[in-house]
């Protein structure tokens, strides 16, 4: 699956606000992303053009499947990268803004084993 680090920041957040909330808006997108509404349109357009989110009547903002699978490795990446960085000693603000930069690269091989040993040690 090909997709640019913006469009699964978008939909992670999407997510995120969704479990929060129980529902997503572009308003609260941008926001939470710290960007601006257009930026939000555009990305939410572009999203909605590739299958990977809905939009009603009210501009609430659904995933699709597809987009659901995004988001969801995406969290579960910026989740135990989260905790692997805290328990290396990292305070819990920068572990999740290095957590952030770091899910997008990081190979399926590297993060299992990532998993792996968090859980190996818990």
């Amino acid at each position: 699956m090909n997709i640019h680090k913006s469009a699964e920041d978008y939909l992670e957040m999407i997510l995120m606000l969704q479990q929060e909330k129980g529902f997503a808006r572009s308003v609260d997108i941008a926001a939470s992303l710290s960007v601006s509404k257009p930026s939000v349109s555009v990305a939410m357009k572009k999203l909605r053009e590739n299958g990977y989110i809905l939009m009603d009547a009210d501009n609430l903002i659904t995933l699709t499947e597809t987009g659901e699978a995004i988001a969801r490795r995406m969290y579960t990446r910026h989740t135990v990268l989260t905790q692997m960085l805290m328990r290396l000693g990292v305070s819990e603000e920068t572990a999740r803004e290095d957590a952030c930069k770091m899910e997008h690269d990081l190979s399926e091989e590297t993060f299992a084993a990532i998993q792996r040993h968090l859980e190996m040690y818990q």
